[in-house]
C-alpha cells in the first residue's frame, strides 16, 4: 500500500462531568465562537484518548479525572483545525468535589449547568454529546456533519 494514500486522522477528547445535582460541567472559551463547550481538546502525540481527556480536564478546570467511561466516538470529515477528525467523549468522574477553576488563557469560566438550562452560545454537537453520554445506552458511533449554533 502506498503510504501517501493512507488516511491521516487527528483525534481529540472531551469530558461529560456531572455534579451531585446532575448538572453538567461546561467551559466558556475565550476564542473562536466564544462558546460554551465540554472540557476537552486536541490530542497530543502518543497520547491515548483517555489520557487526552484527563489532561484537558485538568488544564482547563483544575479537576482531576478518576474514572473515564467511553460514551461516544464521532467522525468529522473536515474539522476546522485539523481536517479529518475523531472526537472521543467520556463520562468522567473526578477525584473530589472541588469547584472547577478556569485556566484563564483559553477558558474564561467553568461552571455546572442544569440540563434544562444550558447556556448559549452552544453548538448542537455539544448538546448531542451531552445527551449521548448521559443517555445510559451503548457507546455511540456517529458522524458530525457541520454544526448549528444556539445563541
Amino acid at each position: 500500500m502506498d503510504p501517501d494514500s493512507i488516511a491521516r486522522v487527528a483525534t481529540g477528547a472531551a469530558n461529560v462531568v456531572t455534579d451531585a445535582g446532575n448538572r453538567v460541567l461546561l467551559v466558556h472559551h475565550t476564542y473562536g465562537q466564544l462558546n460554551w463547550e465540554l472540557p476537552g481538546g486536541l490530542g497530543e502525540a502518543d497520547e491515548t484518548p483517555a489520557d487526552n481527556a484527563a489532561r484537558e480536564l485538568r488544564e482547563e478546570t483544575g479537576l482531576v479525572a478518576a474514572v473515564l467511561t467511553l460514551t461516544g466516538v464521532y467522525y468529522e470529515r473536515s474539522h476546522k483545525l485539523a481536517g479529518p477528525f475523531l472526537h472521543f467523549v467520556f463520562r468522567t468522574e473526578v477525584v473530589d468535589d472541588r469547584d472547577p477553576v478556569p485556566d484563564q488563557d483559553e477558558i474564561s469560566e467553568a461552571a455546572f449547568w442544569p440540563l434544562d438550562g444550558l447556556p448559549a452560545p452552544m453548538s448542537d454537537f455539544t448538546e448531542r454529546r451531552i445527551r449521548d453520554a448521559l443517555g445510559g445506552g451503548p457507546v455511540v458511533i456517529g458522524r458530525v456533519e457541520g454544526r448549528t449554533w444556539r445563541r
